[in-house]
């Protein structure tokens, strides 16, 4: 069933809920919108459903900073409050509020 809305809003910090990850959504898609090589790279016992919202995040694990595209089913809210430190937040993202970047550059 295709929902109407996306359960998670840009600027809210989400984690992963198999992987040790976390980020800031900055942008959504109403439904999948990546390349079939990046799904088919996804093994099939894992695959999520492509008619639910997907967000990119600014992702950061232990390791490094990069750009990830998650399924919502795979999200949940992160209640750390603790700020996520990619690189790039403060070139769209303002200060952190509970839980939440305020947005500060126009997102196209």
């Amino acid at each position: 069933m295709l929902r109407k809305s996306a359960k998670y809003s840009i600027g809210q910090v989400v984690r992963h809920r198999k992987f040790s990850f976390r980020g800031v959504i900055f942008d959504i898609d109403p439904v999948f919108a990546n390349s079939e090589e990046w799904w088919a790279a996804i093994p099939e016992e894992n695959r999520p459903s492509k008619e639910q919202p997907f967000y990119h995040l600014l992702a950061e694990n232990e390791n490094s900073y990069y750009v990830a595209y998650v399924s919502e089913q795979n999200l949940l809210p992160d209640e750390s409050g603790e700020p996520v430190d990619h690189p790039d937040i403060s070139a769209m993202f303002g200060g952190l509020n509970n839980g939440r970047y305020r947005v500060s550059a126009p997102l196209n």
